[in-house]
Parts: structure tokens; sequence; C-alpha cells
């Protein structure tokens, strides 16, 4: 079962075609990485799903239970948008157990999933102080936490590393990668490294609309295909990289097809310095996103 389906949406701000017709599905339990070039419409399509814009066509399906209703979803959708702003008075406690309490969490549970979300986003030595003394980064966090409050069943997470250190954002995907089985994040990035280290589905889209979706290992064919890497002296025939690609009627796993390979390259003298699965999300993703013209 997939936690959100969209299919067919269209959405336009004055001439200018933001979705043209986008179809794609995440799996539930899954983290995917939701991935585009600037203006392919990623923004547009969380703000839809998560009910801040109506779509001129098309539909939209959060946990099978239809389009994002407050009443239907409080306290199973998470959202983190694009842009948002904190009210500078307040303290990141204060926000964070209010949102909590919206969600439907009762006063100790809201404390606590307060407590908990403030250490996901290392913010707990500063959930008293007032957001307009935080920093663009520790402000950055809080919004992510406001999004995480209570373990929702989906997360929708625009550039949540945005603005993180690299140790922060690091920390963030390792806390991430633990709610993967339990929830479904879905996350919009220009990250590809972040992505493919992270997510294990993912989702590109152009243009409008989606060219490609699917398991990450099937998207960058490391189901498929291996790359062995050989230092020199190389055997006879032999040149530096050697491609161990299957065909689709090959009834080997790829791993015991690698063995082969390497128990041969080996017995044939070869140095190997390194085997790599599939191809780069990045390549992957270029092949998908250079090209594709605009729509109208």
């Amino acid at each position: 079962m997939n936690a959100l389906e969209v299919r067919g949406l269209r959405k336009r701000f004055g001439r200018a075609v933001a979705l043209d017709g986008l179809d794609f599905q995440v799996p539930r339990g899954s983290i995917c990485g939701l991935l585009g070039p600037n203006g392919a419409g990623k923004t547009t399509t969380l703000s839809i799903v998560g009910g801040f814009l109506a779509p001129e066509a098309g539909t939209v399906d959060l946990l099978g239970q239809g389009p994002f209703d407050v009443m239907v979803h409080r306290g199973r959708v998470g959202i983190l948008p694009q842009d948002a702003e904190l009210p500078p008075a307040s303290t990141p406690r204060q926000l964070l157990e209010t949102w909590a309490r919206l969600q439907g969490l009762g006063a100790a549970e809201a404390s606590r999933a307060t407590d908990e979300v403030l250490d996901t986003v290392l913010l707990r030595d500063r959930a008293d102080a007032r957001v307009g003394t935080l920093s663009h980064g520790m402000r950055r966090r809080v919004t992510v936490a406001s999004a995480l409050v209570g373990r929702p069943e989906l997360v929708l997470l625009d550039e949540p590393t945005s603005g993180l250190d690299p140790a922060q954002a690091r920390h963030l995907r390792d806390a991430l990668a633990t709610w993967r089985g339990r929830s479904t994040v879905l996350v919009s990035s220009h990250n590809l490294a972040e992505v493919e280290e992270l997510c294990d589905h993912v989702v590109v889209i152009a243009a409008g609309r989606c060219t490609r979706e699917g398991p990450l290992r099937a998207v960058t064919r490391a189901d498929r295909r291996v790359v062995v890497r050989l230092a020199p002296p190389f055997p006879p025939g032999r040149a530096a990289e050697v491609l161990l690609e299957l065909s689709a009627d090959d009834p080997r796993p790829l791993e015991l097809a690698t063995t082969e390979l390497l128990r041969t390259l080996l017995g044939e003298g070869a140095l190997v310095v390194d085997v790599r699965a599939g191809e780069s999300l990045e390549s992957r993703y270029l092949a998908d996103t250079e090209t594709r013209p605009a729509p109208g």
C-alpha cells in the first residue's frame, strides 16, 4: 500500500505551467527523495499535497484517506514548508508543545514529544530561548522539528537540511533514517548525495512531470549493474574498468554474479581497487532533467 498517491496534478500560475499532469506514488514506510531542478514543481507539489494550494486538475490521496483534511489527517501528517517563519517572541518549547497539542496530543504526551524532537534537532539546550535570538540554522531546525513532533505517519519535508552545517545535517539524516519502516518521509532536496545516502525510493520531476520513479536501487541500476575498477598492470584484454550488467533474463542475483566476476579477475592476477554497484544518482538525475522541454 502507498502512503501517498498523486495522479494527474495540474497547476498554473498565470501563463506559467507549474505542474503538467504529475503522477507518482510513495510506498508506506519508505524514505523518498523528491528531486528536480529549480522550477520543476517540487514546492508546488508539496504545497498541494499539504493542502496549502488547490490543484486545477488531478487527485491526491494521503494514507488512503483522500486529499489533505485537517480533521482526517490531524496527528498523522507532518509538513515542513519551504519558507516557514516563526514568531520571534515565542520559544521552541512553546511552539512545539502547541503544535503537538494541535496534532491531538495531551499535555503530558505533548511535553514528552517536544523533548524527543528537540533532541532530534539538537536544540534541547535552546528550548527556552526566544526564537528571535536564534541563528538562522537554529530556526530552521525548529521548523523541521515542527514537522516531526509526535512522529506522524507521513512527513513532508521541503529542503530540511537547508541552512544546517554539515554536522547538524548528518545528525538529522541519521535521525530520519531511524524512521524507515515506521513512518513515511518525503524529502524534497537538491542534495543528490544526501538523497542517495538517506532514501530508498526516489521521484524525479522536470517541467511539472514525473520523469522517473522507483526504488533507489532500481533507479541507479544497483540491482543489475556493477563496475569493477582495476589498478595497472591490467591482465591481458582488461581495461581500467570492467562492467558487469545483468540482462533481464539472467536469473543470477547480482551478488552472485559479482562474486563470480571477482574470482575470475583475481585468478587473472588483477588488482581490484574499487567495486561500485550501479550508477550514481547524479548521472541518472542529469539524464532525466538536462534536456527536458518546458511544458505549455
